[in-house]
C-alpha cells in the first residue's frame, strides 16, 4: 500500500542530487509508489498537543537544476502521515532537540525515522562512549587542565566540537603544538558545550570507513580518504570516497552496537571506523548511501524502505 511520507530536511532546492542520501531515500520511496511531502524544521508547529508543519508535496527526479517539482504550500497534521523522515543536518543544537520533542508526540503512530526520542538521547559523539573497548582513548570536557593532561598522556590528538557535524571544527594537534589554549578559547567563545579530545589514529591517512546499518544490521561500507595533508575525511570537506570491504573487526563492532541500535528504533545509522576503532555513531542524518550504491551496487535506501514498509504493515 502506498505510504504518505513527510521529509523533514534542510531546503530540498539546495541538495546535491548526485551525493545526497536524503534525496536517494526520496527517489527510492517515490519509485516504490509512496507519496512525498517535504518541509523544513522551522515550519514545524505544536498547538494544543497537535504537531503540524507547513510544506509542499513534491516529485523528485535525478536531474541537476530540475530535481524537484513542488505542489502548493499547505499545513498538514503530521499524525495523519504514515512516515516522517527526520533528516536535517546537524549542528545538534536546541533547535534540533526541540524538533525531536515535537516529533516524539506523533511517534510511533506515525513512524519517525529515526525514533526522535532516541535521536535526542544518543548524541553522536557521546553515544559511542557507552560501548567499552571500541573507541580510541577519548576525553569529553570543558576543563583545559584535563585536556592538557590527556595530551601529555597520549601525545598527538584530535580536538573537535561535541555537537558539530560534517567534519566542521575538527583539528589535529601534535604533542608540542602551542595552539591548544587558543583553540580552547575559541571553542568557549562559540558555546558552553564541552569539546572532545581523542588520541590521533595514524590509520586515518588510509581512510575513515563509513558503515551503514539498517535496523542494527550492517549493509555495506565506503572508505573516505582525506586529501593530502588533511586529517578530515568527510566528503563535504574534500574527502574522496572509494569502495571497501567490511573487515572482521568491522563486523565485530557492528555486532556489539547493532542490538542496541535496533532496541532504540534507530533504523538508519552510519558509523565511522578508523583502523580498529569506532569513532562516531551517526543517528541524525547519516550520509554515504549514494556512494555505497555507486561503488558496490548495494542500495541502503531500498533496504531501509523494505524495513519501513514491513514495520508499517505490522502496525
Amino acid at each position: 500500500m502506498p505510504l504518505q511520507v513527510a521529509v523533514q530536511m534542510d531546503p530540498l532546492e539546495a541538495v546535491n542530487v548526485e551525493a545526497d542520501t536524503t534525496f536517494l531515500m526520496m527517489l527510492t520511496a517515490q519509485a516504490r509508489g509512496h507519496q512525498l511531502w517535504v518541509y523544513t524544521p522551522d515550519k514545524l508547529a505544536l498547538e494544543d498537543g497537535r504537531v503540524s508543519a507547513r510544506g509542499r508535496p513534491v516529485r523528485v527526479k535525478a536531474e541537476k537544476g530540475a530535481h524537484a517539482d513542488f505542489g502548493p504550500w499547505a499545513r498538514k497534521d503530521l499524525s495523519e502521515m504514515d512516515v516522517v523522515l527526520l533528516r536535517q543536518d546537524p549542528p545538534f543544537d536546541m533547535a534540533y532537540i526541540t524538533t525531536t520533542h515535537f516529533l516524539e508526540a506523533i511517534h510511533p503512530k506515525t513512524l519517525v525515522v529515526n525514533n526522535p526520542a532516541e535521536v535526542r538521547s544518543a548524541p553522536e559523539k557521546l553515544f559511542v562512549t557507552g560501548f567499552p573497548g571500541v573507541q580510541p582513548p577519548t576525553l569529553v570536557t570543558s576543563d583545559a587542565e584535563a585536556i592538557h593532561d590527556f595530551r601529555a598522556r597520549h601525545g598527538d590528538m584530535v580536538l573537535k566540537p561535541l555537537y558539530g557535524g560534517g567534519g566542521s571544527g575538527v583539528v589535529r594537534l601534535a604533542a608540542d603544538d602551542s595552539n591548544l589554549d587558543a583553540l580552547l578559547e575559541l571553542h568557549a567563545l562559540i558555546g558552553r558545550e564541552p569539546v572532545i579530545a581523542q588520541k590521533f589514529i595514524p590509520a586515518v591517512s588510509k581512510g575513515d570507513k563509513r558503515i551503514l546499518l539498517v535496523d542494527g544490521e550492517p549493509v555495506g561500507a565506503i572508505n573516505r580518504v582525506p586529501a593530502a595533508g588533511q586529517v578530515r575525511s568527510n566528503l563535504r570537506v574534500g574527502g574522496r570516497a572509494e569502495a571497501v570491504e567490511l573487515t572482521a573487526r568491522d563486523q565485530e563492532i557492528c555486532a556489539i552496537i547493532g542490538p542496541e541500535l535496533k532496541r532504540r528504533g534507530l533504523l538508519f545509522v552510519g558509523v565511522d571506523v578508523i583502523g580498529d576503532y569506532l569513532t562516531e555513531i551517526n543517528v541524525t542524518s547519516p550520509t554515504g548511501a549514494q556512494q555505497l550504491k555507486r561503488f558496490t551496487g548495494i542500495d541502503a535506501a531500498d533496504i531501509l524502505w523494505t524495513r519501513i514498509e514491513t514495520l508499517r504493515a505490522a502496525r
